[in-house]
């Protein structure tokens, strides 16, 4: 049985170790967080990523765990709504529709019970070292002894260790969106029920969504800004940054500020992973490591659902040969992935501040427009070709 170590028990990762199992490897996960992680924000299973989790068994029971927002409002910096919308959300898109829009946190957990049996699972530590050979690959640890695997994936996400190892230095395939964004989990003190509500400032943004059954809320801010030079491990240096943009971003700016104080802050640029290659000997990328959409594409979840699936058949398909399996890999999903960053490079064109004040404007006409749910599935039209454009084999 050919032993693989997964970097990463995010959703690449589980995803990845679940159906390697199911093909008769021995997966060991390695994660750098002493427990599974918790908090994050609302992510979209759309597409061809549904089919992945149906043939995992999980689609009813991860429906079961949707957001089924109704709406949202745009509101002025005193709170006053500018306008409604029902046909979409900001974060979900089309409304009833088939898509799944729930908690990253519900995702993994759901994802992880089910990727248990024949998992290897280690917390609290992290690869620092790889070292090929024709036989297999050595890795060494932060914390445990050096050990022995006959390949290594890399779903480790946007600041990939494992690509930083086996491919080089991470601005070689960074490609900065001009966005920053941080979400954290809040008390839903606006009492939001299934609702979003955004309030917008030219090249910045406040929002609040409600979030498992109403019981609490995400918070999110976003603003546009040049690529900006802080301690991704530092989360005071973190939160001392956003306060200071936000502090006079009026509505509920400074509440949030304070609640952020003591939440789990997620905190990062939107970048979008580029490379010519997911494949390096015995060592491969899946997910946000090898091609992150970023956020602005809406995939980044169904990316990596597909991309976990197609890696595990393929490396089984090829008998265990990485060489065939990799490079099948790469044929397979590469097409998809371009299709996906694509809608990330179309919706950063919509950033500009006139952008988001035409988007406003044109929200507030939709009660006005006749067969307005048509209008809003054609504008939609990119984003469900682009999560339908890969059909799953059968392995």
């Amino acid at each position: 049985m050919q032993k693989v170590l997964i970097s990463g028990a995010g959703i690449a990762g589980t995803t990845l170790a679940y159906w390697l199992r199911r093909h008769g490897f021995a997966p060991t996960v390695v994660e750098r967080a002493p427990a599974p992680r918790v908090g994050g924000h609302a992510i979209d299973i759309r597409g061809t990523a549904l089919d992945v989790v149906k043939r995992m068994g999980l689609l009813e029971r991860l429906r079961g765990l949707s957001t089924d927002m109704r709406g949202m409002s745009f509101v002025n910096g005193a709170g006053k709504t500018l306008v409604k919308v029902t046909e979409h959300t900001l974060t979900g898109g089309l409304t009833g529709n088939d898509d799944i829009e729930l908690l990253r946190d519900d995702l993994t957990d759901v994802l992880a019970a089910a990727a248990q049996e024949g998992v290897e699972y280690v917390y609290g530590d992290r690869i620092t070292g790889i070292s090929q050979n024709s036989d297999g690959v050595r890795v060494t640890f932060a914390e445990g002894e050096a050990r022995d695997f006959d390949f290594v994936v890399g779903a480790d996400g946007q600041h990939s260790a494992v690509r930083s190892l086996v491919f080089g230095a991470e601005k070689q395939f960074s490609h900065h969106m001009d966005t920053y964004l941080a979400v954290f989990t809040v008390p839903n003190f606006l009492a939001l029920d299934r609702w979003q509500t955004f309030h917008m400032r030219p090249g910045s943004m406040t929002g609040l969504y409600s979030a498992r059954g109403n019981t609490e809320a995400r918070a999110m801010l976003g603003f546009q800004s040049p690529e900006l030079d802080f301690d991704r491990h530092d989360v005071e240096q973190q939160r001392k940054l956003l306060a200071d943009h936000f502090l006079d971003h009026g509505w509920e700016a400074p509440r949030l500020l304070r609640e952020m104080a003591s939440s789990e802050l997620y905190f990062d640029s939107m970048t979008q992973i580029r490379m010519d290659r997911f494949s390096e000997g015995r060592v491969a990328l899946v997910g946000d490591a090898g091609y992150g959409p970023s956020p602005l594409s809406g995939q980044g979840t169904s990316l990596a659902l597909v991309g976990a699936y197609v890696l595990a058949g393929t490396l089984a398909a090829a008998q265990g040969d990485h060489r065939a399996g990799f490079a099948a890999y790469e044929r397979e999903i590469r097409p998809f992935v371009l299709k996906n960053q694509a809608l990330a490079a179309m919706n950063q064109r919509k950033q500009t501040r006139f952008a988001q004040w035409k988007q406003i404007q044109s929200m507030r006409m939709l009660p006005y427009i006749p067969f307005r749910s048509r209008v809003m599935a054609a504008a939609m039209r990119p984003l469900a070709e682009a999560s339908n454009a890969l059909v799953l084999k059968d392995y």
